[in-house]
Parts: C-alpha cells; structure tokens; sequence
C-alpha cells in the first residue's frame, strides 16, 4: 500500500478551551477595580503616584555618598543583630522541625493533632512579628530578649509551614518500605521522611535566619534590641547618609546568608 492509497487518519479534535482562566483574570480585574476605586475603595489614583515619586528626590539624593564615620558605631548592634538572629534560628527552627511533621497528613499521628498544630500555626503566623515584639517588650523591658522571643515564634510558623507542605509531597516509596519492615511512626519519620526534606529543611532554616536579620531592623525600632536601634536613631535626626552605611551592611550579611544557603544545598543534595 502506497501513499496515495493508504487511510488517512482523522486528525484529532481541538480541546474546548476552558472559561477558567478568563474568568479568574475577569475576578481579579473586578476586585483590583473594587480596591481601588474612589468610591469603595483606596481612591487609588496612577497619575498622582508619578506625580508625587519626584518628591522624594531630594530624601533619596541625601543617601549617598554614604557617612561611613559612622562605621565603629555600627560593630556592637551589627554584631547583637546576628547573634539574635542566630539564637533565634537555632531555636525556632529546631522547635518547627517536630511541628512540621506534626502538621503534614503523611507524618501526622491522628487527625486531631494535625488539626490542632495547623490551627495553632495559622493563628501565630497570623500576627505579625512587630506585634509580638511589642508584647514582649512591654512584658519584659527593651532589649534584645524581646526581640529573640518575636522571631523565635515568626520562625516556627514559617518554617513549620514550609516544611509541612514539603513533607506532603515526598515519595511514598520509603515510607512503605519502613513500615513493611516493621518500623514504628517515629523511625519511619527517621529514616523514610527526614532525609527526604533535609536539604529543603536547611534551606528553609538559612532562610530564616536572612529574615530574622532583616526583621531585627524592623524590631529594634520598637525597642527590640539588634541594628533597629541605630536605624531608629539616624532615622529621627535625617541622618539617612549614615543611615546608608547600617542599609550597606545589611545587604552584605543578606548576601553573605544566601552563598552559605546555596553552598550548603549543593552539599547536601
């Protein structure tokens, strides 16, 4: 059989598109427009948002060139900055490790733990972690204790539940290969879960602690220890040439975490 005499098969029919994805962007379209609206909304204009970026010129002009005078003033709360950061994590992180597996249906004891720990998660990663730094410092006075104890309970609702949800989509393969051994629960979390989820559990970790360093920023100014306080300092007396140095800073641990992050990743995967 030749070409020409050979069946033609029938060429297959085109999929209805589907009314999901227009609507959803229809939805979204209707509520940015609610949100923004002069009556319902924010009165969110675009044309005075451009107006007013040029007012900032002037601030944004007396960053740079940066004050670095103020360099020797910046080594103590830099230094207190990382060692919150770093106790916090150490904590924080550790105490999520349990609660993630706690709150993932494959690891989870019952139902009833697993509803309890994600209703417990949702409701500490509702507040936000100047909130309990203010609670803390009213309980406890200005200083850096506050401040540890904020971002102890901002990692664990973090972590936990990014862990979690990794937990979640793990292979099941060795998990049913652990209990057909006869492993219990908490071998099978040993040795068929953890090291599945341990490079992303480090990652997340050393995620934490880049937060906590720039959430210490944010603490210190309510009285919460770490570089906030000279940040709050220059701040009030337009300094924002020193401001610059402490923002500097900032930016190299930032980056310093993240080539650790990475580094450490590639050795554990």
């Amino acid at each position: 059989m030749n070409a020409a005499t050979a069946p033609r098969t029938a060429r297959p029919r085109r999929p209805p598109r589907s009314v999901i994805g227009p609507l959803a962007l229809l939805v979204f379209a209707a509520i940015t427009w609610w949100a923004a609206s002069e009556d319902f909304g924010l009165n969110f204009d675009v044309p005075r948002l451009f107006t007013n970026l040029t007012r900032g010129a002037g601030i944004l002009a007396e960053f740079w060139p940066p004050d670095f005078s103020v360099l020797p003033r910046t080594v103590d709360p830099l230094l207190e900055t990382i060692q919150m950061a770093i106790i916090a994590s150490a904590i924080g992180c550790a105490v999520a490790l349990p609660v993630a597996f706690l709150a993932s249906r494959v690891t989870s004891p019952n139902l009833v733990a697993y509803i309890v720990d994600r209703s417990v998660l949702s409701v500490v990663r509702s507040l936000p972690d100047v909130l309990y730094a203010l609670i803390f410092v009213a309980a406890l006075s200005i200083g850096p204790l506050p401040g540890i104890l904020a971002l102890i309970l901002f990692n664990i609702s973090v972590v936990a539940k990014l862990l979690s949800e990794t937990v979640d989509g793990v292979d099941q393969g060795p998990i049913e290969a652990a209990r057909a051994t006869g492993a219990n629960r908490l071998l099978t979390v040993r040795w068929a879960v953890l090291p599945q989820v341990l490079p992303n559990y480090v990652a997340y970790s050393l995620y934490a602690f880049e937060l906590n360093i720039r959430a210490s920023a944010v603490l210190g100014i309510v009285g919460a220890g770490g570089i906030g306080n000279l940040i709050n300092e220059t701040r009030r007396f337009f300094q924002y040439d020193k401001l610059m140095v402490v923002v500097i800073e900032i930016l190299i641990l930032v980056i310093i975490v993240e080539w650790i992050s990475i580094w450490l990743r590639r050795k554990l995967v």
